[in-house]
């Protein structure tokens, strides 16, 4: 099977793979699509390999047609699906544990399936699971605009919480509160802190970090939570350990990827019962901002590489 490489100079390239040989209790998927996420971009840059037991190439999430699955499994031979990856998912197949699978929701094209697993089972997993999340809660999301921001500012609406978050422009503000965002901060015209200072956030879910981190902490209200889970801004800041002492606030990192499979199959559960009505009744939308070809991965690296992307973009195979 075909699959998309990265070579010694860091492009991508498709090449020739072996096709996955599933393990007692996977399946085969054969993909139809694939969305990105900028965890790929690291992967690619070689910051963030494959965990052990998943294909080396990029793809977190993915969506297709079951071609292989166990006896008295859930899933049968042409099950429309999606699934969440440790990896592997730009190729033409993947080997997945059947209980990382889900349904694509009824109404759903493919291309949008693709991009549910990853970028909702991370909201749900550091807002609620991490989070502790409550209905009534004001929950601090930045880059709301993004695949993952999509998904969380609309996961933390339909769970009964107030939204604060950031954009980089009046187009992406004016989408996200689309979606339903409560609080919208332009980051380039106004300052993160100051605005926080106004709403204190009891749950913050923080793809950014960097040197403002220490005074966005310090606007918290007592008892919250600050997950980070990536350093887009930079991995140093300082904090002023006094004051996050005495308000008590919890500073959790946390990532997707390492979690066991078992855990990432509870995430997926959770997220069936709770949503999956609602992606089919278009209650919470799946935003596309482009569809590009397997063979144009590089093309669609460069959108999120230059934060062009309103929504998921979305490789077809």
């Amino acid at each position: 099977m075909k699959a998309i490489l990265v070579d010694d100079n860091k492009n991508l390239v498709m090449s020739e793979v072996p096709d996955p040989q599933p393990k007692e209790g996977e399946v085969v998927i054969d993909i139809a699509a694939a969305a990105l996420n900028r965890a790929d971009l690291m992967q690619r840059n070689g910051d963030y390999p494959s965990p052990p037991g998943w294909p080396e190439w990029m793809g977190l999430e993915v969506s297709g047609t079951i071609s292989h699955a166990p006896a008295g499994s859930r899933w049968k031979i042409g099950d429309k699906v999606c699934a969440l990856l440790g990896g592997g998912g730009y190729a033409q197949k993947v080997a997945v544990p059947q209980d990382m699978v889900l349904p694509v929701p009824e109404g759903l094209s493919m291309e949008e399936a693709a991009a549910i697993p990853e970028a909702f089972a991370t909201s749900y997993l550091n807002l609620c699971i991490e989070g502790q999340m409550q209905a009534g809660d004001t929950v601090f999301i930045q880059a709301g605009a993004s695949g993952l921001g999509m998904a969380a500012v609309q996961l933390a609406k339909a769970l009964g919480a107030k939204v604060v978050t950031t954009v980089g422009s009046d187009e992406k503000a004016g989408f996200v509160r689309e979606l339903g965002a409560d609080v919208v901060i332009n980051r380039k015209k106004e300052d993160i802190a100051g605005v926080l200072a106004q709403h204190p956030v009891n749950v913050a879910m923080d793809c950014v970090a960097g040197k403002n981190l220490g005074a966005c902490l310090q606007t918290m209200a007592h008892g919250s939570r600050w997950i980070i889970i990536a350093t887009l801004g930079g991995a140093a800041c300082e904090l002023d350990m006094r004051d996050f002492f005495k308000r008590g606030v919890k500073l959790i990192g946390s990532t997707l990827r390492s979690r066991t499979s078992m855990m990432k199959a509870e995430i997926l559960s959770g997220l069936e019962e709770k949503l999956w009505t609602s992606f089919s009744s278009g209650d919470i939308k799946v935003f596309i901002h482009k569809t590009l070809p397997l063979s144009m991965a590089e093309e669609a690296h460069a959108i999120l590489q230059n934060q062009e992307n309103i929504g998921k973009v979305v490789l077809t195979v």
